[in-house]
């Protein structure tokens, strides 16, 4: 037999060959169901959760949810949803709407506070088979998620004069600092970048950094390098390849996170969550659409891959690693493929019928 017929025979059999990672060895107790809280939210938020529980019923993925109902325009979140968070340590949502002025504060505001879900985690990246603008597109944006500008502190001074108070504290900064560098060490990201305006802002702004510098000396492997935000927010537009893990204060990471979700393929495709010592709050990563128009509604034409990628990322923080791959392959063969998109992505599916799809890819 000639040198390259062995050289094509040996091609197809590697080729027909599955390999799979290093054996997960799970503790003693660990294939036992989870309970997982589920606020469903409003506008798109009933749509997408149902998907992720339809998604999770073919997968027979070993949790269970306790759902209820909360609504955006309420003015605080029920008491009995917070404890069943507290006593899960784990829940998924949908949006929730926000009302624009007046007296009605944010429910989303309130969850991280009170459970002190201090790090907001944005991955934004290409999606094979997915056309955007720019290639190469693999961004985690970090974001503090207690303070600065969401701390809610804000008054009337007099008449026709509101006064709102950024605050930041240095035990805030180095957490969040803290966590991006443990994030980007633990996952094998080579960069971290921290977002400021400390040019203007010196004294708030100067304090987040001096915080990251302190942090970054413990991490010596991991390049660290700073960048004024709206300058960042140029060159994400311009070359968003050149950055890596994004550690932000609050308002900034809002900003950020949208904007190179826009960037690397939309808002209804980039997962999220918030993570705190105890407590972790799965959404829909970007901010941006995540309540969706009456019309995608009444149409049935919600985006449901955020939030699937999102669970995903939920089924990897609950030691479900395998649930977790198998979600995500068959969501990106979904996509890939392209024959099953909502209209966000060019397409004109339903939410049912990507749900579909992707039950279908599932292994």
């Amino acid at each position: 037999m000639s040198r390259r017929s062995l050289t094509l025979l040996e091609n197809l059999a590697n080729s027909r060959t599955q390999t799979r990672s290093v054996t997960y060895m799970p503790r003693p107790g660990d294939g036992a169901p989870r309970a997982v809280t589920l606020i469903p939210g409003d506008g798109i938020g009933p749509l997408v959760t149902n998907a992720v529980e339809q998604v999770m019923e073919a997968m027979h993925a070993p949790i269970y949810f306790e759902k209820y109902d909360v609504q955006g325009e309420m003015s605080r979140v029920p008491a009995e949803v917070m404890e069943s968070i507290r006593k899960n340590k784990v829940c998924l949502k949908g949006g929730l709407k926000t009302p624009v002025g007046g007296g009605v504060s944010s429910l989303n505001v309130q969850l991280r506070k009170e459970l002190d879900l201090f790090a907001s985690l944005v991955n934004c990246f290409n999606l094979p088979g997915l056309p955007t603008r720019h290639e190469n597109v693999d961004i985690v944006v970090i974001r503090e998620n207690t303070e600065g500008e969401y701390a809610g502190l804000e008054h009337e001074v007099v008449p026709g004069v509101v006064e709102s108070l950024k605050v930041i504290t240095k035990f805030c900064s180095e957490r969040i600092a803290k966590y991006a560098f443990e994030y980007a060490y633990l996952n094998n990201r080579k960069k971290v970048t921290a977002v400021h305006k400390a040019n203007i802002m010196k004294l708030a702004d100067g304090l987040f950094l001096e915080s990251c510098r302190e942090v970054a000396k413990k991490y010596p492997g991991i390049t660290y390098n700073e960048i004024i935000v709206d300058n960042c927010c140029m060159q994400l537009v311009a070359k968003p390849e050149q950055f890596d893990v994004m550690v932000t204060p609050n308002l900034y990471g809002n900003l950020v996170a949208n904007t190179a979700a826009g960037i690397a393929g939309g808002t209804g495709v980039m997962p999220g969550g918030n993570v705190g010592a105890d407590h972790a709050v799965f959404e829909q990563g970007a901010s941006a659409g995540n309540v969706g128009k009456d019309s995608i509604v009444r149409k049935n034409k919600a985006n449901p891959v955020a939030l699937l990628l999102s669970s995903a990322m939920m089924l990897r923080h609950l030691q479900f690693p395998s649930f977790a791959d198998r979600l995500e392959t068959a969501v990106k063969r979904v996509i890939s493929e392209g024959k099953c998109r909502t209209k966000d992505l060019g397409g004109q599916s339903t939410t049912q019928e990507v749900v579909d799809a992707v039950i279908a890819k599932l292994e």
